[in-house]
């Protein structure tokens, strides 16, 4: 997902760059990989778009340590996990400037608590877990080729690695 959103940015003409658990090429992307480029990859980054996977090493990702090595008043935007996202960790960023704002999309606990104080903050928008829709023809057109792969002994595209947890 990353991949293809970093694609389509960057045809549109921003400036893109990417990390992920491994190095990849990505034409017209800068990418960074492990644990050693991820602070590379924040540096002075303006707005961070995060579709991560939910691992043990992705939980609370995106917290002080991490707001702190963004650009001054950077937006953050969630489509990935709710637990990635140290919820008071944001508030703070917020509240001190270091993060101007904040898309989200998903939640640690969802549905998000009518109390919660993400449903009134001026700075912060609440998305109804809907950054991707399945489009019925192509997600039929995934599921036949998989169950044809099994049935024929092969494994299909797109397994989850439980080893990676996605």
């Amino acid at each position: 997902i990353g991949g293809i959103m970093a694609q389509r940015f960057a045809a549109l003409g921003f400036d893109v760059r990417g990390w992920a658990r491994s190095m990849r090429q990505i034409d017209n992307v800068e990418i960074f990989a492990g644990d050693d480029g991820l602070a590379r990859f924040l540096d002075g980054l303006n707005i961070l778009v995060s579709v991560l996977p939910l691992t043990p090493a992705t939980t609370g990702i995106m917290n002080h340590q991490l707001f702190n090595q963004l650009a001054k008043g950077a937006y953050i935007i969630n489509g990935g996990r709710g637990p990635q996202l140290v919820e008071a960790d944001l508030l703070d960023a917020i509240g001190s400037g270091q993060i101007a704002g904040a898309a989200l999309d998903v939640f640690a606990i969802e549905p998000l608590p009518a109390d919660h104080a993400f449903w009134t903050h001026p700075k912060i928008t609440i998305w109804p877990h809907v950054a991707a829709q399945t489009n019925p023809n192509t997600a039929a057109v995934q599921v036949a080729a998989a169950i044809t792969a099994i049935m024929a002994g092969r494994e299909p595209e797109n397994r989850v690695d439980w080893a990676r947890g996605y």
